[in-house]
């Protein structure tokens, strides 16, 4: 699988930019209604779906960081590299300063957080690392 070593991060990232930048809308638009047993109905919006794909993925993600390897760790630094550019274009681009942005922003810096938690960890456990035997 080629895909492996790329952030799926990137994916959600691309679709706001091209919604944003090249069609110009916004994501506030309501899609479909679901009509809920309340009887109220939930409407659902381009940025409910875009951050529904976006915690989809951020699980499969995480599920990616639990592999050992040359690949994961590229994987990471290039989540890390998703992360400094999201965080950029939130800082410096008008169309990026919105709710939406923000929980893209905060959902790549968890996939790097849980990365490398998960990482550490892993490789912890794998060489027989104690933290109690430390104290000692």
């Amino acid at each position: 699988m080629y895909l492996i070593g790329i952030p799926l991060l990137i994916i959600p990232f691309a679709i706001y930019n091209i919604v944003a930048f090249l069609f110009n809308v916004g994501f506030d638009g309501v899609l479909f209604t679901i009509p809920m047993p309340s009887g109220v109905d939930l409407n659902v919006t381009t940025s409910d779906l875009l951050l529904i794909l976006s915690i989809v993925l951020l699980f499969v993600e995480i599920l990616k960081a639990t592999r050992m390897g040359a690949r994961a760790i590229v994987d990471h630094m290039l989540s890390l590299v998703l992360f400094v550019v999201v965080l950029a274009e939130f800082l410096m681009l008008p169309k990026a300063a919105t709710s939406t942005f923000l929980l893209l922003l905060v959902i790549c810096f968890v996939d790097v957080m849980a990365g490398f938690s998960v990482s550490i960890r892993t490789a912890q456990r794998d060489i027989g690392f104690d933290p109690e035997s430390m104290r000692s």
